[in-house]
């Protein structure tokens, strides 16, 4: 690979990596809904099929939102947000939800992972943009079997969108009555929980595939984890601090605009444009 083409790629990446940090810490997601479209144009442009370049989107994605998730959950937790029961409860179900998600990705197409963002990422931006206080099916969490149930289905649908299930717990726990920035907060451990599984099950799934490009282990490419890792650290902590300066509603329309954005993108593609 020409040394011209190598710092192009480092310089898209590099600017990846600085969005997709302050988006974990600001919204407690890890930034999948950024780097897997990046990481998925970045491996066409080396020549990478795309029968391998979207799982290998979607894992590398998840390997890199270990650090991010690490570094936002951690700020979170130094606020006291973190909801530490609650993570306890989801990390087995989780935990399963993951390791499916990442089997059925070896054989899913590109439009399963982009229609599940669409019809989820529009709901909750719609509530959230509306302000939807009726938008709820309770006033606190369920039992503990039902919140089981939830956590497989975050893990699982995570797993299949390269996401730190930021958007989907948040909806969960906000149909539920919980408040935005304890949601967010306690989202950025839960991709804690996606991400490390994720990362190992999609190395397993894609290892020994033919046509992975040279730096792959399994579905995950050690280029996009290098040139997206250090920045992405550096800017979660600024999402942090501007996420705990916002009032309950601010961070509610930024949130559900960012998501309503990222499902666009996702339609657009699916409708062929």
């Amino acid at each position: 690979m020409e040394i011209q083409v190598i710092l192009a790629l480092a310089a898209v990446l590099l600017a990846a990596g600085a969005v997709v940090g302050v988006l974990a810490g600001l919204f407690g997601v890890g930034g999948g809904a950024i780097s897997v479209p990046v990481l998925y144009e970045t491996f066409g442009i080396m020549g990478v099929s795309e029968d391998i370049a979207m799982p290998m989107a979607v894992g590398t994605s998840l390997c890199i939102i270990i650090p991010t998730s690490i570094q936002s959950a951690r700020g979170h937790f130094l606020h006291g947000a973190v909801d530490m029961n609650l993570l306890r409860t989801w990390a087995f179900p989780v935990l399963a939800g993951v390791l499916i998600g990442a089997v059925i990705a070896k054989f899913a197409n590109p439009w399963v992972f982009q229609l599940a963002f669409v019809l989820v990422a529009t709901t909750t931006a719609t509530r959230l943009l509306l302000g939807g206080k009726n938008w709820r099916v309770a006033e606190s969490l369920p039992a503990r079997s039902v919140l089981s149930v939830y956590g497989a289905i975050v893990g699982f649908l995570s797993s299949l969108m390269g996401i730190g299930g930021g958007a989907l717990s948040n909806l969960i726990l906000s149909l539920h009555g919980y408040p935005i920035h304890r949601a967010i907060a306690t989202s950025a451990g839960v991709g804690v929980l996606i991400s490390i599984p994720g990362t190992i099950g999609y190395m397993i799934a894609g290892w020994g595939k033919p046509g992975l490009p040279p730096d792959a282990l399994g579905f995950i490419s050690l280029l996009g984890f290098i040139f997206l890792v250090p920045t992405s650290l550096l800017t979660a902590r600024i999402g942090v601090r501007f996420a705990h300066s916002l009032s309950k509603r601010r961070l509610e329309m930024l949130f559900g605009g960012f998501l309503l954005l990222v499902s666009l993108r996702f339609a657009f593609e699916l409708a062929g444009f």
